[in-house]
C-alpha cells in the first residue's frame, strides 16, 4: 500500500510531518506543530485538488499513523510517533 505511486505520496507525507515547520507556511488558526498540517497546505505541496490531499491524510489516519484534530471546520493532521514506530517493529519482526 506504500510501495505503489500513490503510495510514495503517503510516505511523502509522513516525512514533511515529521518537520512541519521546515515543510509547510504558518497557518492562521492552528499550530504546525501542535495541531498539525491542514489539507490545503499537503494539496498545495503535493500539487493537487485538497480533495486528492484529504483521501491520502484520511487513510493515514484510519491507519492510525496520523491523528486528527479539528479545529473550527477544519482537520488538522500530525503524526502518531507511537504508531509508527509500532508499524515499523511490526515490519522489522517479518511481519
Amino acid at each position: 500500500m506504500l510501495r505503489t505511486p500513490v503510495g510514495e505520496r503517503r510516505l511523502d507525507i509522513l516525512e514533511w510531518l515529521k518537520d512541519p515547520v521546515a515543510h509547510f507556511p504558518p497557518q492562521r488558526h492552528a499550530d504546525l506543530v501542535e495541531d498539525g498540517v491542514g489539507a490545503n497546505a499537503v494539496a498545495a505541496k503535493l500539487g493537487v485538488r485538497r480533495q486528492v490531499a484529504e483521501t491520502h491524510l484520511t487513510l493515514l489516519a484510519d491507519l492510525g499513523l496520523l491523528r486528527v484534530r479539528r479545529i473550527r471546520r477544519r482537520a488538522y493532521y500530525r503524526r502518531d510517533e507511537v504508531r509508527i514506530a509500532e508499524v515499523a517493529r511490526m515490519f522489522d519482526k517479518g511481519w
